[in-house]
């Protein structure tokens, strides 16, 4: 007689890969690797002094008008410089009229939107999408910090969106993203008044200061299949009408199988934020190249609104090493900030 072969259970701890099959109960990151410290003093060491005038350090103006620290002289310009303004040790010297330009010393206000609906909650790469997006928000958070500069966030859920007031300093950015951590998995299928758009225009209205806005999402609409680039989202005239005021960031957080299909046979696809599910043969080698020439479709199409609508834009996979993506980000960033952040075209700021 035979014995039926005896299977070993699964382990206990088995990371974001369970949220393939149900929703996650707990974060999938400790709060000690969201922003790892060694990592952190190279960052500051060879990317934060680079970062003057972006996120912290000599912040420019965010209003128009004369700031209170003296900067650089330059050539009185007449009809649109204030003779008051002339430097007349330097014009002296040059026999040329010139003015002195002053500084700004406000302190910088950063709010980030993470959105924590159920397609958040899912990874298969050690982390799920929901803490891979508070992972960005530490490494943002203690790249911009600086005395005086404040943190503030706002979580979205379906039916409601909680306010975490901003503070300064490290201690209240640490409790900050503790917060977001302990936050309640939303259960599949949840619904609420809330989506993506209606968390931004919250965002806009209530925080009217200007500074730093970050967008942390996967930026997918339940319901929403258009694959069309000229078809704007839902989301994108928001993030527009934030991007007039503010700075805005854009932090886009995938999973690697979702933009490359793996080939593992019959696949059920499942969406947590509708009732659409969905047999796949991943193995069909023709289906795999069509699905993932709809997701690149999709993808393209999201790159392509936030770029509309003047937000920076970081892509992050699950399967990356954040720290090094965002790092590469914001080198690459200081050379294209002015151009990225012009108002909308018809806007003025």
């Amino acid at each position: 007689m035979s014995q039926a072969p005896a299977f070993a259970p699964p382990p206990d701890d088995i990371g974001a890969v369970a949220s393939v099959i149900a929703a996650p109960t707990t974060a999938t990151l400790p709060l000690s690797k969201l922003a790892p410290e060694a990592a952190l003093r190279r960052l500051e060491l060879t990317i934060v002094r680079r970062l003057d005038g972006f996120l912290h350090g000599d912040h420019q103006g965010l209003l128009p008008g004369p700031g209170s620290e003296a900067n650089d002289a330059r050539e009185y310009v007449p009809g649109q410089d204030d003779v008051r303004k002339i430097d007349w040790a330097v014009t002296a010297r040059t026999t040329v009229p010139h003015v002195r330009d002053t500084i700004a010393d406000r302190e910088l206000e950063t709010w980030a939107l993470l959105d924590v609906t159920p397609s958040m909650n899912w990874g298969t790469a050690g982390v799920t999408k929901r803490d891979l997006g508070i992972a960005a928000i530490a490494t943002i958070g203690f790249l911009g910090q600086k005395m005086g500069d404040r943190f503030g966030g706002l979580i979205m859920r379906p039916e409601e969106i909680k306010r975490l007031p901003a503070r300064s300093g490290r201690t209240a950015l640490y409790g900050l993203l503790r917060r977001m951590l302990t936050e309640p998995i939303v259960p599949d299928h949840a619904t609420g008044p809330y989506s993506l758009a209606e968390g931004i225009q919250r965002l806009a209205r209530s925080e009217p200061r200007r500074g730093m806005r970050m967008v942390v999402s996967d930026f997918l609409t339940p319901g929403d299949f258009e694959l069309d680039p000229d078809v704007p989202p839902d989301w994108e005239r928001p993030i527009r009408q934030l991007s007039v005021r503010n700075q805005v960031l854009a932090v886009e957080v995938v999973d690697r199988n979702e933009i490359e299909f793996p080939d593992v046979g019959d696949l059920l696809i499942r969406d947590p934020e509708t009732d659409f599910a969905r047999y796949v043969n991943t193995s069909d080698a023709a289906a795999r190249e069509r699905m993932d020439a709809a997701t690149a479709a999709q993808r393209e199409r999201i790159r392509i609104a936030l770029r509309r609508a003047g937000a920076a834009h970081i892509q992050l996979r699950t399967d990356s090493d954040w720290v090094h993506d965002i790092a590469r980000f914001v080198l690459a960033y200081r050379r294209t900030a002015s151009a990225l952040h012009q108002p909308p075209t018809g806007v003025t700021r």
